[in-house]
């Protein structure tokens, strides 16, 4: 242990000191150029000169005294990325995993994180804003990225300014604006490659009068699934031996039926499939100087299909990338956003910001949750049929932000506001669960019907910079946050074991009541309320003009809330410790800034499906005892000349240790032990001290591109980007092999041309191409006493194809 913290003070040291020095010394050479013959002048762009708004006030990124990484347009272009999930290599200790039974993404960052965020009750530990609008719900995580201007990931708690369950960081989106002087442009692409993908975007910029301007945008995206369906014939026992395994179970002759094939999906659309559609239509209207107004109104459609959990060890003679599915995959989600952000500049050093935003979401789908690991024996045995079904869920939130802020140069830097939040969600997710195939017996099932879920919010804050003197600063802020959560009708319906009910699966249209097999296993109403005061204090200067130290403690809150079984959770609290370094070379073509942190939380929460001691399902929380710590190391180095482009992103988290727990349970792991009975749930484990998942001890990420100049006045541009990440836990149990993804690297390749007037370029690109197969998340099934199969959900395999881009 104390190698790993000799290590983190040896890498701040080698950070720190070069980059005092390098400073001092680019500025010895200003002077020195000042004095003598001008530089010759490069159009390359600087990079300490990109803007950021990480402290809700436009500042560059270099002398903002916060970890933040700015990923701009064209790197978002280059790296394909898409969704949330494909930014994680470009963001120190970002990782996303896919949740196939929702269909979502959850994200960790600094090895903090929920894998169980994906409901209309868990909130993320990683805060997703658009255009300053907050999105609650992990589903904002899996839309399309449309014509952005950028994105900026915050790292570490930022509940002074940014707000509620922004604990270990915060994802800011900004979209491309209208512009009304700019004059009519735009700009499109198609693309096309394996698995059948095809895709298209546009976008164009359309000035209606010198005070009004509007912007459309559109995508579209698509791929075929990755997994293949086995063939059940194969695998499926003799008729014969159906037989002799029924009887054996205690089933009589005159009840046998073989086991019909076309149970077994083996056509139509395949799991981990791509169908989706986003459009957005902008406008601003700015009068005078003084006002302007931007709104937008965003519609996103999906009908692509959940990600697969995969046998990490195939069935002999299977391909890896297949399953036996008896479940169809099924994915339909719609959701519509408005956005409104109004800014008046009240007088020459003071600006008044309101920031609204409306969403409704409603989405259904259906998951594959036994994922074939085990092939029945008859129709009623040897394996089970697991339908993870939402039969709907709808999320309709909205929200409010009014901020006053000193603008200009002033000796108080401040910013006050106030924030109102809104949910009202009502979800019914339904789990049949058969021995052998959908014709057998039940094993369990249940239905989970939550009428009205609603989220109350609301915040005052305010934070002020002095600057001290021409290089000190001291920053302090404080935010009050009130949540309030209700469950109003929730109920959890289990199955009875009536013997004069049929033993069918429930359907969407089944109404579970006594009267169709079902008694209530827990009623769900429930009232959370609470507040708390966050904090930041900070302090920063300038190490000459080309470098920036600061050190800060800052607090994060996440609030408590309702469960099945209307019990309730507490908060969770976080203190995080940190000190950073930023600096710029070469006349502002190099930057390199990094970061040490300790985090330090209280009643971290986890939350995971259990199974109560009398056999009836739900989705518990719980709070983790003690301390569970964090300690990291962060650093990011960008490089930029005329031809050449390069990246280097690394993560370091030597510790990441979970506090006291001593009754963890999922139903994603067979075979745990025993619970005791006051745990109150069938069966767990003691995690106490465990490593936190989806926390690499070392992660880097490498990204190069030099542009060929051709004789015909264009250019060629190769790009490599690649990640190593060491091996990683994906659950807070540590069980094991099938319970990590071991050490991988991952990388990307492409060949760009663009023509000599850059008015159209067209790329050919092979992503993944080793073919890799990297773990997100893992599961497993108890085959027989001490005997499990793991299961994961993974990375797409290698993919590659053409890209074709125009200007106008």
């Amino acid at each position: 242990m104390k190698l790993r913290y000799s290590a983190l003070y040896v890498a701040m040291s080698l950070v720190l000191a070069p980059g005092v020095v390098l400073a001092a010394d680019q500025d010895a050479t200003s002077q020195d150029q000042s004095q003598g013959s001008a530089p010759v002048e490069k159009k390359v762009k600087q990079l300490d000169a990109i803007q950021v708004s990480a402290t809700k006030r436009e500042t560059p990124l270099q002398k903002t005294p916060v970890a933040v990484s700015a990923i701009t347009p064209d790197t978002l272009d280059k790296e394909r990325v898409m969704t949330v999930q494909d930014l994680t290599k470009l963001v120190p200790g970002l990782q996303g995993t896919s949740q196939g039974d929702h269909g979502v993404v959850t994200l960790t960052l600094r090895g903090i994180g929920n894998d169980s965020a994906k409901t209309e009750y868990a909130d993320p530990e990683v805060a997703t804003f658009v255009d300053g609008v907050y999105a609650p719900r992990a589903e904002a995580a899996s839309g399309l990225l449309l014509d952005m201007d950028g994105v900026e990931v915050l790292r570490g708690p930022q509940g002074t300014l940014w707000g509620r369950n922004s604990t270990a960081g915060a994802i800011s989106f900004q979209t491309a604006k209208p512009d009304i002087n700019a004059g009519f442009y735009g700009n499109a692409q198609i693309d096309a490659g394996n698995y059948n993908q095809m895709g298209a975007r546009a976008a164009v910029n359309l000035p209606i009068s010198n005070t009004f301007a509007m912007r459309v945008a559109v995508v579209h995206e698509q791929h075929d699934g990755y997994v293949d369906y086995q063939n059940p014939g194969a695998l499926l026992p003799s008729v014969a031996q159906q037989q002799a395994a029924y009887l054996a179970s205690g089933g009589t002759a005159a009840n046998f039926r073989p086991i019909d094939p076309s149970v077994f999906v083996q056509g139509g659309d395949k799991y981990n499939a791509q169908d989706q559609s986003a459009a957005r239509v902008s406008a601003l209207w700015q009068p005078n100087e003084a006002f302007k107004w931007n709104l937008s109104y965003e519609y996103f459609i999906d009908r692509g299909t959940p990600d697969m959990s995969l046998m990490q060890t195939p069935r002999q003679g299977q391909d890896f990338w297949s399953a036996l599915i008896d479940t169809a995959p099924y994915l339909h989600r719609n959701s519509g956003t408005l956005r409104s952000r109004m800014d008046w500049n009240i007088n020459d050093g003071m600006q008044f910001s309101y920031v609204a935003g409306y969403n409704r979401f409603s989405g259904k789908s259906q998951f594959d949750q036994d994922t074939g690991v085990q092939v029945p024996t008859s129709f009623s045995t040897g394996a089970s049929n697991q339908n993870d079904r939402t039969n709907y869920s709808n999320y309709k939130s909205y929200s409010h932000e009014f901020d006053l802020r000193s603008v200009g140069q002033q000796t108080l830097d401040w910013i006050v506001g106030a924030y109102y939040g809104y949910e009202d969600n009502n979800i019914r997710f339904d789990i049949p669960i058969m021995n052998g195939t959908q014709y057998g017996s039940v094993s369990w099932q249940g239905s989970f019907i939550q009428p009205k879920e609603t989220v109350d919010s609301k915040a005052v804050f305010g934070q002020a910079t002095w600057h001290m003197s021409d290089h000190w600063r001291l920053t302090g802020g404080l935010r009050w946050s009130d949540d309030e959560k209700k469950n109003i009708g929730g109920r959890g319906w289990g199955w009875d074991y009536d013997p004069t009910v049929p033993q069918v699966p429930i359907a969407v249209s089944t109404i579970p009541s006594p009267a169709t097999g079902f008694t209530v296993s827990t009623y769900n109403d429930a009232k959370y309320s609470d507040d708390e005061v966050t904090w930041l204090a900070r302090v920063d200067t300038d190490v000459s003009d080309n470098g920036l130290l600061y050190g800060s403690i800052s607090t994060g809150y996440k609030s408590g809330g309702t469960q099945d079984a209307g019990t309730l959770y507490k908060p969770e609290k976080l203190t995080n410790y940190e000190i950073g370094a930023k600096f710029a070379f070469l006349d502002g073509h190099m930057t390199w800034n990094s970061a040490l942190y300790y985090e330090d939380f209280k009643d971290f929460q986890l939350s995971a499906p259990i199974t109560y001691p009398d056999g009836n399902r739900g989705l518990g929380f719980n709070n983790v005892g003690g301390s569970t710590k964090v300690i990291g190391f962060e650093s990011e180095l960008a490089f930029q000349q005329q031809d050449d482009r390069a990246n280097f992103v690394l993560s370091y988290i030597p510790k990441k240790e979970l506090g006291t727990l001593l009754y963890a349970g999922s139903n994603d792991y067979q075979g745990l032990p025993a619970c005791a009975p006051q745990s109150g749930i069938a069966s767990c484990m003691d995690i106490t001290g465990n490593d936190l998942p989806h926390a690499p001890t070392f992660s880097l990420t490498a990204i190069y591109e030099h542009d060929f100049h051709l004789g015909n006045g264009g250019r060629l541009t190769p790009r490599f980007s690649g990640q190593y990440q060491t091996d990683q836990w994906l659950s807070t149990f540590n069980l094991g092999d099938g319970d990590k993804q071991k050490a991988y690297f991952r990388g990307d390749v492409s060949l760009r041309y663009t023509e000599p007037q850059d008015r159209w370029w067209v790329n050919a690109y092979v992503q993944n191409f080793t073919d890799g197969r990297v773990r997100t998340s893992a599961g497993r099934f108890q085959l027989s006493p001490g005997v499990y199969q793991y299961v994961s959900q993974y990375l797409p395999p290698r993919v590659f194809g053409v890209q074709l881009g125009v200007w106008f």
